[in-house]
């Protein structure tokens, strides 16, 4: 489920993951103001001043087919969820805007149609049931511990902390072709509500849809007079897969044709399925060498040791399902990181050494990269 940007002129008023897996190794304070710092937004390429992590759909994407119940805790892509995430040391709250309703796009109904899906604000209105079609084709009543209404893209940055930064994530229907007419109709409306709302909140967007990520990335640097301060330095990232399914897009084909992508249109960066930088890590240099952000996505994100490896591999942000305890585990592991600096500082008589990764015996190594391997596979 998407939020709904629409235009400003329609929105009324306007002025199952084991749960015994733990690590405490892997916080990462909030990046706040200051993400967007000497960033040169003429060319591509960006990185964030620490490891970032980002809720997926807010404290986590449901997964109404999952016997874990923390997957159907709260409703995902509303208020109570981004603010459930923001009470966590995270970064970002990852959303999408756009999408579709069983065979119905976002875009293709009205608001007031949107926002009569689901529970209501007013107890006397009774909303129209939700439910959910899975990749498989199993359809379920879309059923959670904590249900919530829906919410527009300017509702989200007027009652969500200010603190979390946002990845708007543009969604668009793979079974479609879209004009550029098309695309930047839909696309200046989202901008138009980010420009006139964002009041120096962290922005990124991500998109699958490479012609939208290219065209949001021309759009944010030409649109007239509406872009302030905030919004200047807006980041754009190109979502992919890595190959890990089959594309009929060759930009969607693989890593290095992401890259492409990102250097082709200055991009900054690259948001990439987690199992397809595991089954080609030399992608991560190429990436590097190309001075582009790498951020991975995937279930596996929501086992510690996976964000662990992923940190020490220099990957520079996960998103994530489990936000308690990802955080948690990264909070740990970077607070023992800087308790060893300083006891290998301070402990040696006369010698200043300096660590600036986590060293780890071959052993460890192994066991964490077969771990990897067999969850890869699973």
């Amino acid at each position: 489920m998407a939020l709904k940007a629409v235009h400003v002129s329609d929105v009324p008023n306007l002025d199952q993951v084991p749960g015994n897996v733990t690590l405490n190794y892997l916080h990462s304070p909030r990046v706040c103001k200051g993400v967007n710092e000497d960033c040169d937004e003429t060319k591509s390429g960006y990185k964030f001043p620490k490891f970032v992590v980002m809720g997926h759909r807010g404290s986590g994407m449901n997964m109404l087919q999952s016997s874990d119940q923390r997957m159907k805790s709260i409703k995902e892509n509303t208020i109570l969820s981004f603010n459930a995430a923001a009470r966590h040391p995270l970064d970002f709250i990852e959303f999408d805007v756009q999408g579709e309703i069983i065979e119905r796009r976002v875009t293709d109904i009205t608001l007031a149609e949107f926002l009569s899906y689901g529970p209501q604000n007013d107890p006397e209105n009774v909303g129209k049931p939700m439910l959910r079609k899975t990749k498989d084709g199993r359809i379920f009543e879309w059923k959670v511990e904590k249900d919530t209404p829906l919410c527009t893209l300017q509702e989200a940055f007027e009652k969500v902390d200010q603190s979390v930064g946002f990845n708007v994530e543009l969604k668009f229907d793979d079974q479609l072709v879209y004009t550029e007419e098309e695309l930047t109709h839909a696309l200046e409306a989202i901008l138009k509500v980010v420009f006139e709302h964002a009041q120096g909140r962290p922005i990124m967007f991500s998109s699958f849809q490479p012609d939208a990520a290219l065209l949001i990335r021309k759009l944010q640097s030409t649109y007239p007079v509406l872009a302030n301060d905030a919004a200047a330095a807006i980041q754009v990232f190109f979502l992919t897969n890595g190959g890990a399914q089959t594309c009929t897009d060759v930009r969607r084909s693989s890593l290095d044709e992401a890259i492409k992508v990102c250097l082709a249109g200055g991009l900054q960066g690259i948001v990439s399925e987690v199992r397809a930088i595991f089954k080609n890590p030399g992608a991560i240099k190429k990436i590097k060498e190309a001075k582009l952000c790498l951020v991975s996505y995937g279930e596996l994100n929501n086992v510690p040791e996976v964000v662990y490896m992923q940190r020490f591999m220099g990957i520079e942000g996960v998103i994530v399902d489990l936000v308690s305890e990802i955080t948690e585990a990264v909070s740990d592991f970077i607070k023992n990181e800087e308790e060893i600096k300083e006891e290998i500082v301070f402990a040696e008589d006369g010698k200043l050494l300096v660590k600036t990764n986590p060293q780890f015996s071959n052993e460890e190594i192994s066991f964490l990269l077969k771990l990897i391997t067999e969850l890869i596979h699973h």
